[in-house]
């Protein structure tokens, strides 16, 4: 018997949450599930990965599912504010097939496609509207949407938001929402201006705190090529024909990068394609499909394309590029080890990188090893910091005066 059952949720979403292989209710859903069927406000810090969007979904699905009433043309119950397209449709097919059978209008609207679609399905009334923030911004100033009739309100990814320049929008749409209502904040950190605005939009809140980075961490096995810059691309061809990894995952820094990995990976009849902000929408949306399915082996990303990608199976993630913000290393390698399963990251660095690795070392508290059993090994010249071990570091330290170390 799925332990869903302890929250008195619906049959029918019992059922949907079982068919979707649920077993057990992971640390976030424990946590918020019970607190937001409560009513009450709620401040979430965790990462994509977590199981938060059905820790968010599940008790709005419940609540409406048990107390349908007539909705206003052009309102919405709920809207679930979220930073990319690819998040926003991943968070409607999850709350679709949640709420299958239950007779649930709900809709998804961004950017980058025609809006008279979305314009219709919202004049109808929605139940949950999942939405980015300039497609829904929009859709309130030409009058298309009325919020005034919110019950609840999600804002997901809050720190994305900020790092992505929407933080105007994302107030904007706030000021525009009622005082009376359930709202949930969910963020992988706690910057200052998050806090600011967590203060103003709850009230009482209840928070839940999941430390995903310690799971990941352990559950992916982490290592670093040193190289040159030139050698990349063969690194890249010696990995995917020496493993047996049917779903890998590529992260580079620019869009153009991405699309000459993709060309590189055609030419040798690896099945392939690229997913950035370059794309059209239907095109990103294919491309993930194929992805999804396995009718691609590759994915080559960009940091902002592939927030979110909630992805099955990916047994590989490469980091043909290192970040240069430590947090979107945890994010891109969480793409992988999913679901309690073990996963493989191997990152590029090539001798400019070295501060970048040591500061992503320093956030996840510990040394990563470097692989010198690869053909274009090389030694770096430079050192970089001694890295605190894991269990004695809560947060990232930058200012460690650690002794230094040569890297191998």
């Amino acid at each position: 018997m799925s332990e869903f059952t302890a929250f008195s949720l619906l049959e029918s979403i019992i059922d949907r949450v079982s068919l979707k292989g649920y077993k057990q209710p992971t640390p976030i859903q424990k946590a918020c599930i019970p607190v937001l069927i409560n009513g009450s406000d709620l401040l979430g810090i965790a990462q994509t990965g977590t199981g938060k969007t059905a820790a968010f979904s599940l008790p709005i699905i419940n609540k409406f599912g048990r107390n349908k009433i007539e909705i206003k043309a052009k309102s919405t119950r709920a809207l679930i504010l979220t930073p990319t397209r690819e998040l926003a449709s991943q968070i409607m097919q999850n709350v679709d097939d949640y709420a299958h059978g239950l007779g649930l209008n709900t809709k998804v609207v961004y950017g980058g496609v025609g809006r008279q679609a979305q314009v219709d399905a919202i004049a109808q009334g929605l139940d949950i509207l999942v939405a980015t923030p300039g497609r829904l911004l929009d859709l309130i100033e030409t009058g298309d949407i009325n919020v005034k009739a919110l019950e609840v309100f999600v804002l997901d990814e809050a720190d994305t938001m900020l790092d992505m320049g929407f933080f105007n929008d994302v107030q904007n749409i706030i000021a525009k929402l009622p005082k009376s209502r359930q709202t949930l904040l969910f963020s992988a950190t706690m910057p200052a201006e998050i806090e600011v605005l967590a203060e103003a939009i709850l009230t009482d809140p209840k928070k839940v705190q999941i430390t995903a980075e310690t799971v990941t961490i352990d559950l992916v096995n982490q290592s670093v090529y040193q190289l040159e810059k030139s050698n990349k691309v063969a690194v890249l061809f010696n990995i995917l024909q020496k493993t047996e990894h049917e779903k890998v995952l590529i992260f580079c820094k620019t869009k153009y990068g991405a699309d000459i990995i993709v060309k590189a990976l055609e030419q040798a009849s690896i099945t392939t394609a690229s997913l950035h902000s370059g794309k059209t929408q239907a095109v990103r949306e294919q491309a993930l499909q194929n992805f999804k399915e396995g009718n691609l082996r590759v994915l080559v990303a960009t940091d902002v394309a592939a927030r979110g990608i909630d992805v099955d199976n990916i047994s590989l993630v490469i980091n043909y590029n290192l970040p240069e913000d430590p947090r979107n290393y945890i994010h891109r390698i969480g793409r992988t080890a999913r679901a309690g399963k073990s996963g493989m990251a191997i990152s590029f660095a090539v001798e400019n990188d070295i501060r970048q690795l040591t500061n992503i070392e320093n956030s996840i508290g510990q040394v990563i090893p470097v692989v010198t059993e690869q053909p274009f090994h090389k030694e770096f010249a430079k050192t970089s910091k001694e890295v605190t071990k894991k269990k004695q570091i809560k947060k990232p330290n930058r200012k460690t005066n650690g002794s230094r170390r040569k890297r191998k």
